[in-house]
């Protein structure tokens, strides 16, 4: 770790906590039904919406309705995205005359977009119009970064809540998330992305001649480039505010019409963890307890960091078998050493290895840099980070959601140490909801190990591995955990848009995303019709340094106890190999 990396880091966590308070104090407002400075101008509108949608904000719903609502939303989101994606060519907004996207990547898209994965097989430049893009992926990147809000409101007001039924309205947990939340924000980013050069038009792709003439791999002279432009500023303010990652271009946060300069990386950076580390103030606000927000976010912050530390030490390390030959990999004035391969040079190491981890901590997924180029033991980090199950910030909603079924899970065991019924915020913690957050728990973890051990047997996964030995099974494991945890990011060096893959990862994402959110649902109806439990001598704190100790090393134990075996045959490996061959 060097002084600039350090600096670095430390300025983005202080600069993300001063954003996140009063962003959090405002949706505790909102989503407890209260006065917010944006309601004279949006509160007609959203009263507008209800009527046009015959919806009753007033009524609410028990677990199941909000569960059965929710399906249904997002099942309509994905029929909407794959018939666009199909028939694209028979749309308006395609100038580049693309045509209509094969079924099974249109499938696995879908279900990406539907499920706040934003998973891409594609090259979006060359293969969605403009239409497809915006109505059906920049559509999505809003509604279901919204479902994720309004599950964890649910799940909070369980919490918060005694002896009733009911745990809200879906539609307006999810109308108030976009209009006040997402759709402000998102124009305000999108706004300055603009000012710093990030592409925003209609018009068709651009061809501009070389300065220096080059050649193909045929021998031919080049002496022209088209330039992939379109509505591009819109979909990325949104796709890391809502912790979507997909990119509109290819190379995603690493084109320069996409991320430009060293502001925009910061402001992209920022909104991916802006959002979740606000939710942490918004549900200490809502259980009337700003302690237990506190605890969660320090949790978070504390493991963010050092995987930071981590992964930045890795990449500065570099390869020692470049050192072994002679080359300098030290870090000087003049040059930033380490590992700067897959980077791009206006961002560097720390900037890389800082998204990298931001990335992976939440389920966003964009990437500034490529982490298949990363050291095994860089890229281990964010690999990691997305096996722990996306609760280290997470994404918009499902992050904080994720991490209270841990904080569950702690209580419960820490009861069982003292011999006492365990409680959470005055409720019991009983047998159903051990059952429940044990199937959110275990269910993307299963989806990770049972897909990468599909893919390295069978035919069809196997055809797609091109690098041999413990990469290749690097690339397969990282691609079958970003999936299955709703991530989205990728390691390179694999052909994952052909049939196979694009079926099983599609259904690792349908398991990673509805078999958390169901339970967590169930579990806040549960939580909502309990009694409050008065605290007593054996009451265990959950504002505590002891607390976070012990949620932390629940999800560590959790991931660790999970996926080790399969880390050994990868990319701890791959290091050791590295390291011998130097």
């Amino acid at each position: 770790m060097t002084i600039n990396n350090l600096v670095q880091g430390g300025l983005y966590v202080a600069l993300l906590i001063v954003l996140a308070w009063p962003l959090g104090s405002f949706m505790a407002r909102l989503y407890e039904g209260k006065r917010t400075i944006l309601d004279p101008v949006l509160g007609p509108f959203e009263r507008l919406l209800y009527r046009v949608a015959g919806v009753k904000p007033e009524v609410e719903m028990n677990w199941t309705a909000y569960a059965g609502a929710l399906l249904v939303f997002n099942l309509l989101g994905f029929l909407a995205v794959y018939s666009l994606q199909r028939l694209q060519h028979l749309l308006p907004l395609n100038p580049m005359g693309l045509g209509p996207v094969s079924p099974d990547s249109s499938f696995n898209t879908a279900v990406s977009f539907a499920t706040n994965t934003n998973w891409q097989g594609y090259g979006g430049e060359t293969t969605m119009s403009y239409l497809t893009q915006m109505l059906a992926l920049t559509v999505q990147n809003f509604v279901s970064a919204a479902a994720g809000m309004a599950v964890l409101v649910a799940l909070i007001r369980g919490l918060a809540r005694r002896q009733v039924e009911t745990i809200g309205s879906f539609w307006v947990d999810m109308v108030r998330s976009t209009l006040y939340v997402l759709l402000p924000l998102s124009l305000v980013l999108a706004v300055f992305l603009v000012s710093q050069g990030v592409v925003q038009t209609f018009r068709p792709s651009q061809t501009v001649t070389l300065l220096e003439p080059a050649r193909d791999a045929d021998g031919k002279a080049v002496t022209e480039q088209t330039i992939a432009v379109g509505p591009a500023a819109s979909q990325v303010a949104i796709k890391q505010l809502g912790t979507n990652g997909g990119g509109f271009f290819n190379a995603n946060s690493a084109h320069p019409l996409e991320n430009p300069t060293a502001l925009s990386n910061l402001a992209e950076l920022v909104s991916i963890l802006l959002i979740p580390a606000a939710l942490c103030f918004t549900f200490g606000r809502m259980v009337r307890d700003e302690r237990q927000g506190v605890s969660i976010l320090l949790a978070m912050t504390v493991t963010l960091v050092g995987f930071y530390g981590f992964t930045a030490s890795a990449e500065q390390a570099g390869n020692p078998m470049f050192a072994a030959i002679g080359a300098d990999i030290g870090y000087g004035a003049d040059h930033p050493g380490g590992n700067m391969e897959g980077k791009e040079a206006r961002f560097g190491i720390a900037q890389s290895a800082l998204w990298a981890t931001a990335t992976t901590a939440a389920s966003n997924g964009s990437v500034n840099a490529m982490h298949d180029s990363f050291t095994p033991l860089g890229g281990l980090g964010p690999m990691v980070l997305m096996q722990l199950g996306e609760v280290v910030f997470g994404g918009v909603g499902s992050g904080l959601y994720g991490m209270l079924v841990f904080a569950i899970v702690t209580v419960f065991i820490a009861g069982l140490m003292v011999g006492r019924t365990p409680e959470y915020l005055g409720k019991k913690i009983e047998a159903f909801e051990i059952k429940m957050a044990s199937i959110a728990l275990l269910a993307p973890s299963g989806m990770v190990l049972a897909g990468t051990a599909i893919s390295v047997v069978t035919t069809g996964g196997v055809a797609g591995i091109f690098n041999p030995g413990a990469h290749g099974f690097s690339e397969v494991l990282y691609n079958l955990s970003s999936a299955s945890n709703n991530n989205g990011s990728a390691f390179g060096g694999m052909s994952t848009n052909t049939p196979f893959y694009n079926l099983l990862l599609g259904l690792c994402m349908l398991v990673g995303r509805y078999w958390i959110a169901i339970p967590v649902l169930a579990l806040a109806g549960s939580l909502a019709r309990k009694k409050a439990v008065a605290s007593g001598p054996g009451t265990f704190p959950t504002h505590t340094p002891l607390f976070v100790a012990l949620l932390l090393a629940m999800v560590v134990l959790v991931g660790a106890l999970t996926f080790l075996p399969a880390l050994a045959l990868g990319p701890i490996v791959e290091h050791l190999m590295m390291t011998a061959a130097a």
